[in-house]
């Protein structure tokens, strides 16, 4: 929906001694969606991110959706180098980075090609004219020019020399042709924020900061940046600039800032160790998309937190584990080929019962697969990829904001059951953004323990001793004895123990008691209760016949999904599960309430045969493995497909 009014950019100072000239037409939009293409070393991850953060100061409701090559540097000018940043923002809130953009701006030829499918009749296409070169051209498969031959007749097309207007207007900094270039992305992200009214004066202070000890090229970026923005506000070809007003319906009262999931996650860490009153530590080896947990608390030794990078995967959770049974909230993080390699020292902490995150940051797969694409198919490893009978619960966040509050969900079961615990988050919320709350200290939960500090049972003969296996009647948790701590002495190793005593175990019966107990204590950790959004409910009972049930990122594109069945006069329930192991206790009441299950994965059904094998339901898979979210539009047209009233 949009209305049209006639302004001047608001907000915005004449730049670089231009004078301004008479107001342009001003449209404004409820919502946009701007995709920023080039080649791997365009800088369009910085770009995007800079568009993302003055957004989110100006108030709109945003998420992001950043796609890069797996290769450091991919071929230049090639279709598998080409890197895009996606930002979907609106005055309201929205779920999903959109699912078409309505701004392309192509960088070169082949990020022109690699993403204009994807536009829809209409949208606007910025253009690098500068790199539409013959050799660059034909490099992609172009045989003549696509801004020529009538190919891109369904789009407003605005070519713009990015390139040779950055290098002119920086003749006088003194860089050499090749540097002032580089900037050309700055160029492009003073255009767009005159078209989008965004803020300046954030990405000015940013750009000094960043190359505090190079000013020559923080003025070069600054000034790019600028000409940039007077290009728009001079130019004949963009006659019209739109508003997008703050979305401050969307959001309830509090201190908000933008977030990454992998930042929230990292947050969310430091402030469970700083509830729970322990010394945070990190063993990791780095793996793409995890890396940037290991990179941001390597930066909070004032919070008490220490980070070890190992020399593999091995190494980083053994050193982990070590920690935990020092006394400190231990984690380990890894995507999907660390899991497996991590899979024997999991179940030996399984073994020992102690607390440990272990943080997987799912990735496309089998083996290497596609590291830098997002896939949610470790699930099933998660849950059984251990020898013996190792369960291990299992939390999952829902966006990148959540992220942070599923790190101290998973902190509190870890450390209430002295158990490890998988935190599942994927490449899209590690690596998108969203608006969040900075929540208040007394809003965040106790996780203090109490460790074992004498002896806690006493013999037929009146002895009293410490077992490291005598459990809590409620959580079944075992004492968490720190060592050193004189008459707790106590074993540990990967061999069975004897119930209570600890002591070295071959013995059938106790065997079959401690692998039933350790089971008992994953199935009795108390989790919420499953809610499930159904406004058709009437007196308790729904009137909608189809559930729609996901887990972890999809629930972005399903909300969204469902919210446009509904629109429609559809009828349809929604629920996402956090907790997967256990699940929730109301969740084979919750699917018998309806007729179908329908369960969207980007795996091939992991979750949907969870639900079969436990509730005998017939849950109904739709499946993506492409290595990119679900599109909302898509999910709504499965979903009615399935069979949603309408």
């Amino acid at each position: 929906m949009t209305s049209q009014v006639s302004s001047p950019a608001l907000g915005q100072p004449p730049l670089l001694g231009e004078q301004r000239r008479p107001a342009k037409e001003v449209q404004r939009l409820d919502r946009v969606i701007i995709r920023f293409a080039g080649d791997s070393g365009d800088g369009m991850q910085l770009t995007g991110d800079r568009f993302t953060s003055e957004t989110a100061s100006f108030g709109n409701d945003l998420s992001t959706l950043p796609n890069f090559p797996a290769e450091i540097r991919a071929p230049a000018g090639t279709l598998p180098g080409v890197s895009s940043f996606q930002l979907h923002f609106a005055d309201h809130d929205i779920l999903t980075p959109g699912d078409a953009p309505n701004v392309l701006v192509a960088m070169n030829p082949a990020a022109l090609k690699a993403n204009i499918a994807d536009l829809p009749r209409g949208a606007e296409v910025i253009v690098n004219t500068d790199e539409f070169t013959k050799r660059a051209m034909t490099k992609v498969g172009y045989a003549a020019s696509p801004l020529e031959d009538g190919s891109l007749e369904a789009y407003a097309v605005h070519p713009v020399p990015l390139t040779s207007l950055t290098v002119e207007a920086l003749k006088d900094s003194g860089l050499a042709r090749k540097d002032a270039e580089r900037a050309k992305n700055m160029f492009a992200l003073g255009l767009l924020s005159w078209m989008y009214h965004r803020p300046t004066e954030g990405t000015e202070k940013f750009l000094r900061t960043k190359f505090a000890k190079k000013p020559d090229i923080a003025e070069a970026n600054i000034t790019a940046f600028r000409a940039g923005w007077n290009f728009g506000e001079t130019t004949e070809d963009f006659a019209v600039s739109y508003e997008i007003a703050p979305a401050s319906a969307a959001f309830r009262a509090g201190t908000y800032r933008n977030i990454s999931g992998n930042l929230a996650l990292s947050y969310g860490l430091v402030a469970a160790s700083r509830q729970a009153d322990l010394p945070l530590y990190l063993g990791s080896y780095p793996i793409t998309p995890a890396s940037d947990i290991l990179h941001e608390l390597s930066r909070h030794k004032n919070f008490g937190v220490r980070t070890f990078q190992a020399e593999d995967e091995i190494a980083a959770i053994g050193a982990a584990l070590g920690a935990a049974f020092g006394g400190a909230l231990a984690v380990t993080t890894t995507s999907g080929p660390g899991v497996a390699l991590k899979s024997e020292t999991i179940g030996l902490a399984v073994s020992l019962e102690l607390p440990l995150l272990v943080v997987a940051i799912q990735r496309g797969g089998p083996s290497t697969g596609l590291p830098t694409k997002t896939e949610q198919a470790d699930l099933l490893q998660a849950m059984y990829g251990r020898n013996g009978e190792a369960p291990v619960p299992i939390v999952a966040p829902a966006t990148a904001a959540d992220c942070f509050d599923a790190a101290i969900e998973a902190a509190r079961i870890a450390l209430a059951y002295r158990t490890p615990v998988f935190l599942l988050s994927d490449g899209y919320l590690a690596n998108g953004s969203e608006p969040w709350r900075i929540p208040e200290i007394d809003e965040l939960p106790d996780l203090r323990v109490q460790f074992a500090t004498g002896p806690n049972h006493t013999l037929d003969n009146g002895d009293e001793v410490f077992w490291p296996y005598k459990r809590d009647p409620q959580t079944l948790a075992r004492p968490w004895a720190v060592p050193g701590t004189p008459g707790l002495e106590h074993r540990i190793g990967g061999i069975e123990k004897q119930d209570g005593t600890g002591h070295i175990s071959y013995d059938p019966a106790n065997h079959d008691l401690m692998v039933r107990t350790r089971q008992a204590k994953i199935d009795g950790i108390d989790v919420p209760d499953l809610e499930v959004d159904d406004p058709s409910v009437v007196d308790g009972e729904p009137h909608a016949r189809t559930l729609v049930i996901g887990w972890g990122s999809t629930y972005g594109p399903i909300a969204a999904a469902v919210r446009r069945i509904r629109a429609g006069g559809g009828r349809v329930a929604q629920a996402h599960l956090r907790h997967l192991n256990p699940f929730p206790r109301n969740l084979g009441e919750v699917l018998r309430r309806y007729d179908k299950v329908v369960v969207p994965e980007m795996n091939l059904g992991q979750l949907a045969h969870l639900l079969r094998a436990k509730y005998l339901v017939d849950a109904r898979s739709y499946n993506q493995v492409t290595g990119l979210p679900f599109k909302a539009e898509q999910l709504a047209h499965a979903i009615m497909e399935e069979g949603a009233d309408v």
